[in-house]
């Protein structure tokens, strides 16, 4: 498709996309910080602040709300020397397996704190001082999915080799830090008496302590993030092998999509925030997660410079969750998720995840085939989600 240059401050690679997105991402497109225009990818939708799926390049300053709450949001994929005639038909004993060894769930976190993650505080200290309750949040939650759109899949390539593929950030903690910065940021623009479109636009401006410690911060919750989908792949990938008797791992891949980095593009250094987007240079491997029971690719960027070096990240919402909740009941996913091992039992809770209330993956795909190579096609055979 290309890009469709909406306005001087906003391109898109969005062959869905409505009209209030549309006005979501023009107004983060006319702030002052921004630098050069703001890339809107293939699943773009409405969002906090700013619009998921959006790319956007600062100049001397940050937005919190735009990097988002789940600091380090991503995804990470494993291909095992295993396939598809290694596997039983009853993948059921896995599935439970994997409920017991990777908690999910909104708070949940591991019983007995595992030294890994210990090790890791240990060695990873943010700039915020962490009070008693918060360091055993972050302990306790290192290896643990969440719930939401986070999920830990089996799935079986285009070759019936075996992948496995889960969704994951920073957690409670990074919520945590990134609310904090959210409202601090809102407060400073308010005290500076700048006018804003959006208050969950506001930012903070480089050189000043706040900024310092945003960064500080951020970079803290990302490794945070990457470091808590290894864990879970390590814990995923034992579970596997064992319910197997057999297997090891060939290679991974582990990228942010919510984040911010320090970037040069067209010859400046500026900040670039992914909202819903993962980087896509030349020599960039990522993860692009259609919805539960559709497909998942394994991309390779080709380094386009109008997206910053960025494609989609998922498959993008076409339905909030509490439209999809309106509109769809739990016989609805039932039906969807024919064929595959997955919570059937909590249906009517994750309704709102049906494929149904997202854009339609091969769309999106076709949308930025100027922005990645499809290397493999991943299609789920076990799903694990975390509920409500």
């Amino acid at each position: 498709m290309g890009a469709e240059r909406i306005s001087e401050g906003l391109l898109s690679w969005a062959s869905q996309l409505d009209e209030e997105t549309v006005r979501q991402a023009l107004r983060a497109s006319r702030l002052p910080v921004v630098t050069g225009h703001i890339a809107l990818m293939a699943d773009a939708h409405y969002g906090l602040g700013a619009t998921v799926g959006s790319v956007i390049p600062t100049e001397a300053a940050l937005i919190p709300a735009a990097a988002g709450v789940d600091i380090g949001c991503g995804m990470i994929a494993a291909q095992t020397d295993l396939d598809a005639g290694y596997l039983p038909d009853d993948l059921a004993p896995l599935l439970r397996v994997l409920e017991r060894r990777i908690p999910s769930g909104v708070g949940q976190g591991h019983r007995n704190i595992g030294p890994q993650a210990e090790r890791w505080l240990a060695t990873h200290r943010p700039h915020t001082r962490l009070g008693d309750k918060q360091v055993h949040k972050t302990l306790s939650q290192f290896g643990t999915l969440g719930s939401g759109n986070h999920f830990f899949e089996i799935c079986l390539d285009e070759g019936d080799d075996v992948w496995v593929v889960l969704h994951s950030g920073s957690r409670g903690i990074g919520n945590e830090l990134a609310q904090g910065y959210v409202k601090t940021a809102q407060r400073i623009t308010q005290a500076l008496q700048i006018d804003l479109e959006d208050r969950d636009l506001a930012y903070l401006i480089e050189g000043t302590p706040q900024f310092d410690a945003y960064v500080a911060d951020l970079n803290w919750a990302q490794e945070y993030a990457r470091a808590n989908r290894e864990a879970m792949m390590d814990a995923g990938l034992e579970a596997l092998f064992r319910f197997v008797g057999r297997g090891r791992p060939r290679r991974r891949i582990n990228c942010h999509h919510n984040y911010t980095a320090r970037e040069e593009h067209f010859g400046k250094r500026m900040w670039i925030t992914r909202k819903g987007a993962i980087k896509a240079g030349l020599e960039d491997f990522g993860v692009i997660p259609g919805s539960m029971g559709t497909r998942s690719y394994i991309v390779q960027g080709k380094g386009n410079p109008l997206s910053y070096t960025s494609c989609s990240h998922g498959a993008g919402r076409a339905l909030s969750r509490s439209a999809a909740r309106r509109q769809f009941r739990g016989e609805d996913l039932v039906r969807a998720m024919r064929g595959k091992t997955w919570q059937a039992k909590d249906a009517s809770a994750l309704v709102d995840e049906i494929p149904q209330a997202y854009k339609d993956i091969d769309q999106v795909m076709a949308d930025q085939e100027d922005l990645v190579t499809v290397r493999h096609t991943l299609r789920q055979i076990l799903n694990y989600k975390g509920v409500r």
